[in-house]
């Protein structure tokens, strides 16, 4: 075990760098969605599904 644990340490370390990307990732996004931030990013006053999309659109 010792020995495939050598041989692929590379991609090892690889693997858990994007573990730790993605739950950063997912960890923003739990936290903009508790907040109350939406996913548009430009804003929804310009948006053609103004109001409809997630309802928080009518609020901007």
């Amino acid at each position: 075990m010792l020995t495939w644990i050598q041989a692929n340490i590379g991609s090892i370390v690889v693997l858990l760098v994007l573990i730790a990307i993605v739950a950063g990732i997912v960890a923003v996004m739990v936290r903009d969605k508790r907040s109350g931030k939406h996913s548009c990013g430009a804003g929804c006053k310009n948006c053609a599904m103004h109001g409809s999309c997630h309802g928080g659109c009518a609020k901007h």
